[in-house]
């Protein structure tokens, strides 16, 4: 994976293919301008299938697209005891799998940026207390 693809959250991700999100042209125009690849995990993935349900085919549209659009990242497999030790800490947030997942994956060497619309990730830090770089919240 290249050193500088960020990491997909799954609320651009689910933009892309249903037009209600609040984010829709803003996530579209987002991913239209990207100059390099994303990374997600199967966590982000489930969730945005889970939030296209209304539609069987954006379901399927989205895997489709995925499977070309985004690298899903396998070297994490490991990262359970993280991402529950991750639950607990940001137990007093909204903090879901998937989004904790993406915690774990940037605290790998790849990287540390995301994509998400998700102002928590100005919360999150990574274990070594860094912050992230959220794309939807640079100045």
């Amino acid at each position: 994976m290249a050193k500088a693809a960020p990491t997909a959250a799954s609320v651009p991700l689910n933009a892309l293919f249903d037009g209600s999100v609040q984010f829709h042209t803003r996530d579209v125009s987002f991913m239209l301008g990207l100059r390099y690849p994303l990374v997600t995990d199967l966590p982000v993935i489930t969730e945005v299938v889970y939030m296209l349900d209304f539609v069987p085919q954006a379901q399927r549209d989205f895997l489709f697209w995925a499977a070309g659009a985004v690298t899903i990242d396998t070297k994490t497999r490991g990262d359970l005891p993280r991402i529950r030790a991750l639950l607990e800490k940001y137990s007093d947030l909204p903090a879901d799998f998937a989004d904790v997942s993406l915690v774990a994956l940037c605290e790998h060497p790849w990287s540390t940026t995301v994509a998400s619309e998700s102002s928590d990730f100005t919360i999150y830090r990574m274990q070594d207390r860094k912050d992230f770089r959220n794309l939807f919240f640079e100045d």
